[in-house]
């Protein structure tokens, strides 16, 4: 939506924001702000863990795909540097 749309609903703007739908507002065919609601900001906030990674890969519709997982043995040598 335009910067001045925007400005003009901002309240609207804000109560959908919050709610579910982040608004994009523009200024000369660029993006100016998004407007997200607070928790989705914590959300993005928040830095990605391990555990994140893990809970992603276990609902994705691959988790049941089966994969050998390879491991390479190579012998080890002893260098003195």
């Amino acid at each position: 939506m335009r910067l001045q749309d925007a400005k003009a609903r901002f309240s609207e703007v804000v109560r959908e924001s919050a709610a579910a739908w982040p608004a994009a507002s523009y200024a000369s065919r660029k993006d100016a702000v998004v407007i997200v609601g607070a928790d989705e900001f914590d959300r993005l906030q928040r830095p990605v863990t391990g555990r994140d990674i893990v809970t992603v890969l276990a609902a994705s519709p691959l988790a049941e795909v089966k994969f050998d997982r390879l491991t390479v043995k190579s012998r080890v040598r002893n260098m003195s540097l």
